[in-house]
């Protein structure tokens, strides 16, 4: 576990004191949530999966900017590994998580079609992407304080809008991840705690690029759904308003409905 203690002299961000939980925090989309919620004065636990140099980097990145973060290694499929990762959160920064991103997902770089899609590959997905989410989402609902602007926020994915060929495992994966966040957030309301799915479009990550060539990445760029170099700073801004409405102090009218962004 690398950790960085460097201390945050601002007590004027809006998630100052709070701790927030990144799966998949190192690389990607959730790379860029990570490092926006610090920068929104969180104390930021980056979950990897494997590659340790990427998530050290991180944590090295936001100690140089007077940050706070930790780098915890943990398969989020695993039941064990997921509650570990919660308890090392609370040893490393003294409270529970109050913001949980489950950003951590898998993608098939093949894109087969359903008749070509192998049992191993799918229920790689599905560990990944759904077992994983639900996992997290669970641990989440258990410990995340009660009334204290709570946030809990999952990934889908544009492609449930645009079902492509090539994606019907990882399209169902996200349909999977989209009901039960929404299922979610009316169980979790009671505790004054939001819950929603982020679905954004083709967005400049390792996860988008892998598998595709140049015509096609050329022909999705033409599409409805522009690129974003930036996700993570998008989270806040998908909902009209502040963007503590998603992932700060929760306001009388915050989303929590489980609404997809």
């Amino acid at each position: 576990m690398a950790v960085a203690n460097a201390e945050n002299t601002s007590s004027l961000l809006p998630l100052d004191g709070r701790v927030a939980l990144v799966t998949g925090g190192s690389r990607g989309i959730g790379r860029e949530v990570s490092s926006q919620l610090a920068a929104l004065g969180a104390s930021v636990v980056i979950n990897y999966a494997s590659i340790f140099s990427k998530a050290d980097e991180l944590v090295a990145e936001l100690t140089s900017r007077g940050q706070r973060a930790v780098a915890v290694r943990a398969d989020v499929s695993d039941l064990d590994a997921v509650r570990a990762l919660f308890d090392r959160a609370e040893d490393a920064f003294g409270s529970p998580p109050h913001v949980v991103v489950a950003s951590a997902g898998l993608l098939n770089p093949k894109y087969p079609a359903l008749a070509d899609t192998t049992v191993e590959d799918f229920d790689a997905m599905f560990a990944v992407n759904v077992r994983g989410t639900f996992l997290v989402c669970r641990e989440a609902a258990r410990r995340v304080p009660p009334n204290s602007g709570g946030r809990i926020v999952t990934f889908s994915s544009s492609i449930m809008g645009t079902l492509l060929p090539g994606y019907a495992a990882y399209t169902a994966t996200n349909g999977a991840v989209e009901a039960m966040t929404r299922i979610l957030a009316k169980e979790v309301a009671a505790k004054g705690v939001t819950a929603n799915v982020v679905a954004p479009g083709p967005v400049r990550t390792e996860l988008f690029f892998a598998g595709k060539d140049e015509a096609f990445v050329r022909k999705v760029g033409s599409g409805p759904w522009p690129h974003r170099r930036n996700h993570g700073r998008g989270i806040g801004r998908q909902v009209p308003g502040e963007r503590r409405r998603v992932l700060g102090k929760r306001p009388a009218n915050a989303l929590a409905d489980g609404t997809c962004i």
